[in-house]
């Protein structure tokens, strides 16, 4: 069975994006990013993908060239009247309006035992740890310090999370570090 993982790029200094909510410094070049193996290996490991609201409403409307063409499950209070351009026999987008434990329920359902991807939503992620839903952190470090914006691991409470070190990966434009969550 397939393991639930969240995962983003973030600058050194933790932020997600910067304090005007842009995310262009972090991704230089998106389609270098895309035809890394590492990506391409996550891609064909990956059966569905549980998104926050925020991540889905940033491709406005379409999400015909998004990486994951797999099943999607958008967690939002409110479903949107327009679902975005994309779908296809492969690509179908759920919204799921009734929890964390729901999304990541139905993903791996969806799944067929690969592994479950929770994208880049901070708060999202945040919900699947204090959830206890998580097995693996999959972080992008780009070697800038963006001083504000939004933090990937703040509000996870009091509890705290050990985690196992399992791989790193480093390239010209970033490093990738992969963790176990110990359980």
């Amino acid at each position: 069975m397939g393991n639930v993982i969240i995962g983003a790029t973030m600058s050194l200094d933790g932020f997600m994006n910067d304090r005007h909510g842009d995310v262009s410094r972090l991704y230089p070049d998106l389609e270098a990013l895309r035809r890394t193996e590492m990506l391409q290996e996550e891609i064909r490991t990956t059966g569905a993908v549980v998104m926050g609201r925020r991540a889905y409403d940033m491709a406005e409307g379409d999400l015909t060239d998004y990486e994951y063409q797999v099943p999607i499950f958008v967690l939002t209070h409110h479903v949107p009247e327009k679902v975005a351009k994309g779908e296809n026999e492969r690509l179908m987008f759920t919204f799921v309006t009734d929890g964390i434990e729901s999304a990541i329920a139905k993903a791996k359902a969806a799944a067929g035992g690969k592994h479950v991807m929770v994208i880049g939503g901070a708060h999202t992620a945040q919900q699947c740890l204090q959830a206890g839903l998580v097995d693996q952190i999959h972080i992008g470090i780009v070697p800038i310090l963006l001083g504000k914006g939004l933090r990937f691991f703040e509000h996870l409470g009091s509890e705290q999370i050990e985690l196992e070190r399992m791989r790193i990966i480093e390239s010209p434009t970033r490093t990738d570090l992969w963790f176990r969550v110990v359980k």
